[in-house]
């Protein structure tokens, strides 16, 4: 599927009825596709990686981890290096993630204006616990637009690229896999809903998603890809599956 291009804000208007689409729900994940967190976040990581003794930049840290669970980034660490991370390295993450967004995090660009034309249903999940989730919301005043439908990878047994947190979701908001669209910014986000057996479209957009980014996504298999997040209503109606 071809990456959609940048378009003018004229393109948000439409005369379609969204009853037309092929989906019941759109499942939205969060770091990188309602907040603008992914820089925040890779920084935070690196440098609590650094005081364990893992040498990440920021950089390669998005590269490698973006969309995975800090349990899986755990996984990966010792899998690369042999360290095994402290037992409370989440906790450290997770509190120093808490401290930044509080001070830097904004929306996605576009997310409100895309919420406000959306009637489908939408849920959240995200590889994030509950707790982070809720507080990147409230701090970007999403939390009442999702709420209570907020699904995280602790709700079962594996997380992203597995499908399990997504057939979850689905199963929570009683829509069949094939009728849900999935909103992802990373390949194991992508990997997980094509798992479940869902439609993806990879968000190209948001500040961590730099040149190439767009074709990495597209390559990983989702069935569009697009980098204006106002632009989602319009591509969701105009859509036709394969």
């Amino acid at each position: 599927m071809p990456i959609v291009p940048i378009v003018e804000k004229a393109y948000r208007k439409t005369e379609r009825n969204m009853a037309d689409t092929p989906f019941d729900l759109i499942i939205f994940d969060c770091d990188g596709v309602l907040v603008d967190s992914e820089l925040l976040a890779s920084e935070v990581l690196s440098e609590i990686l650094a005081e364990c003794d893992v040498d990440v930049p920021a950089r390669e840290c998005r590269e490698r981890f973006t969309g995975s669970s800090l349990k899986r980034v755990k996984e990966l660490v010792f899998k690369s290096s042999g360290i095994e991370l402290p037992d409370d390295f989440e906790d450290r993450v997770r509190a120093a993630d808490r401290d930044v967004f509080e001070q830097r995090l904004r929306p996605v660009s576009g997310i409100e204006e895309a919420l406000e034309l959306l009637t489908i249903p939408v849920c959240v999940a995200s590889s994030g616990t509950v707790e982070k989730i809720t507080h990147s919301l409230n701090l970007t005043g999403l939390f009442d637009r999702f709420s209570p439908h907020l699904f995280s990878a602790e709700m079962v047994v594996r997380g992203k690229p597995a499908p399990d947190l997504f057939l979850w979701a689905a199963k929570q908001m009683s829509v069949s896999p094939d009728r849900c669209l999935v909103i992802e910014d990373s390949p194991v986000g992508i990997k997980g809903a094509q798992g479940a057996g869902m439609t993806v479209f990879g968000f190209a957009g948001a500040a961590h998603a730099g040149p190439g980014y767009a074709e990495m996504l597209e390559l990983t298999g989702a069935d569009l890809v697009f980098r204006e997040m106002f632009a989602l209503p319009n591509l969701i109606q105009f859509f036709k599956k394969s």
